[in-house]
């Protein structure tokens, strides 16, 4: 920051006026529900649809449609709220949110006021810190408004109407970090809980951020709402920009500066934010109970039915791997990432019994192509091949019938090809050879003119033969058993030489 440093403890110490300036962060986090229809009606939702195909009577609002309440979307959002720890209300009703904008058809959003479906809960971040929830309700999304052909404005309601969750925590953090911190934690949740693919890409997780800072033993000043984030990062970097601006202004001494309170959008283009409009409170969208649905009950069986479909979630899993496997936090923590991943890797490590070599070949492998960007396969989902070839892959690797890096190329092959690895390496010849008749002719060939390595070897520098890998390795194509090949030269030099 310009003007201000990070203190020991939380908070910014001005060097202007050495002043320690407390940040105070709340997020607002939207969650595309993974629902087959849409939250009041049959459509079926689909990203990159050719505009206003999904849509029907009900979400785009036409003269005497009604809505029908989403069964799946209901239950979607309570084991959410299970798995957050949070109070689910056994009596809830949806309410009217008015405002007006081209996306939002019926001129109001359907949504829940002052009955939420449930409230409390929290999550505790990785550092420690306990993150309150001070909400989770149900809402419909609105549409998309297209901004970008001059001077019209184009209207896609394929999705108005799809099922969200908006959850709403206590102003509970003070860095950017707590933030990123909250936001992976919440994500993992929403995905174990099969709740949601949460691909900021596709607008299935959306984040808005209420930043404010003060002077340390001073009351809360004004907050400000950050939106068009749509990325962790971002995030990450709108929060650290706003404090910087707040405390900026502050510091000026001019009033007319000073934070008011509204809603500005982030570039991220230049790191910077501008005013969007000023904020409305809860009087400005004239909430009212929907009248065309009525308050609903959700029973205590139902939630138990929910909380028995929560599957392991990531933080247990993170601890059985370390403590059942062996794993490193490192690679428990990649694995557990993503339900996906994590899933994938029990189903090979329960095929091979290894779970450290598949760890290994996941962090080191598989991920790795998926980033490749010529790789067409980008999710876990989306791999040609099955759990069952990634587990013969290591077992060849660790019977030594392959070499680790003949390896590499035979699951290279298999992203591209989706074969086996035992039909790659028999059509490619790649078997590791073992035959010591064989190494040694490629050792003897491989020792022609290397006097130095001879020698260096001979004086006790037994390292020096690793000069002559090589070599032999190009000569088998890879092929030969690199821990035989080794004892052959020395066997060789040492005896013979």
């Amino acid at each position: 920051m310009s003007q201000t440093t990070t203190a020991p403890t939380i908070g910014f110490v001005s060097k202007k006026t050495d002043v320690r300036w407390i940040p105070v962060i709340g997020l607002e986090v939207h969650c595309q529900l993974k629902t087959e229809t849409k939250l009041f009606c049959s459509c079926r939702y689909e990203f990159g649809a050719s505009p206003n195909t999904l849509t029907c009577p009900v979400c785009t609002a036409q003269p005497g449609a009604l809505p029908v309440l989403n069964r799946e979307a209901l239950a979607l959002a309570v084991r959410v709220a299970v798995a957050l720890g949070a109070n689910v209300a056994p009596r809830t009703k949806f309410d009217r949110k008015n405002y007006f904008y081209c996306d939002l058809p019926k001129g109001y959003q359907i949504s829940q006021f002052d009955q939420p479906f449930c409230t409390g809960g929290g999550l505790t971040l990785p550092s420690g810190k306990r993150v309150r929830l001070t909400r989770i309700h149900l809402e419909e999304d609105a549409g998309k408004a297209v901004h970008d052909r001059g001077d019209m404005t184009l209207v896609d309601l394929n999705r108005a109407g799809v099922p969200l969750i908006e959850s709403v925590t206590e102003a509970d953090m003070q860095t950017s970090d707590e933030a990123y911190e909250y936001l992976t934690s919440l994500k993992e949740i929403l995905q174990y809980a099969g709740a949601s693919d949460c691909d900021m890409e596709k607008g299935s997780l959306r984040c808005d951020v209420n930043v404010s800072v003060h002077p340390e033993g001073e009351g809360w000043r004004t907050k400000v709402e950050l939106k068009n984030l749509n990325s962790f990062k971002n995030v990450k970097d709108a929060i650290e920009h706003e404090i910087e601006r707040q405390i900026e202004a502050y510091e000026s001494g001019d009033k007319s500066k000073f934070p008011v309170q509204e809603t500005r959008l982030y570039d991220a283009t230049t790191q910077t934010t501008r005013t969007m409009r000023s904020k409305e409170d809860a009087h400005d969208y004239r909430y009212f109970p929907e009248p065309d649905l009525v308050p609903f009950h959700v029973d205590a069986a139902f939630v138990e039915q929910q909380r028995t479909m929560l599957p392991e979630l990531a933080e247990a899993r993170r601890a059985r791997y370390q403590r059942d496997f062996g794993l490193s936090p490192y690679d428990a923590g990649v694995i557990t990432g993503s339900r996906a991943v994590a899933d994938f890797f029990e189903m090979v490590v329960k095929l091979n019994g290894n779970a450290k070599e598949t760890a290994n070949w996941i962090t080191n492998g598989v991920l790795a192509n998926l980033s490749d960007p010529t790789i067409p396969a980008k999710t876990i989902d989306e791999l040609p091949f099955r759990p069952h070839d990634l587990a013969e892959l290591v077992e060849l690797v660790t019977n030594h019938t392959i070499h680790n890096n003949v390896g590499r190329t035979v699951l290279r092959t298999m992203f591209e090809t989706g074969k086996s690895p035992k039909q790659i390496v028999k059509e490619q010849g790649l078997e590791q050879v073992s035959d010591e008749g064989q190494l040694e002719k490629w050792c003897r060939e491989a020792l022609v003119g290397k006097d130095k390595v001879i020698a260096d070897v001979k004086s006790g520098k037994t390292k020096a033969v690793a000069a002559l890998m090589g070599p032999v390795m190009k000569a088998s194509k890879g092929s030969a058993n690199p821990e035989l090949v080794q004892k052959i030269l020395l066997r060789i030099i040492q005896t013979e030489m």
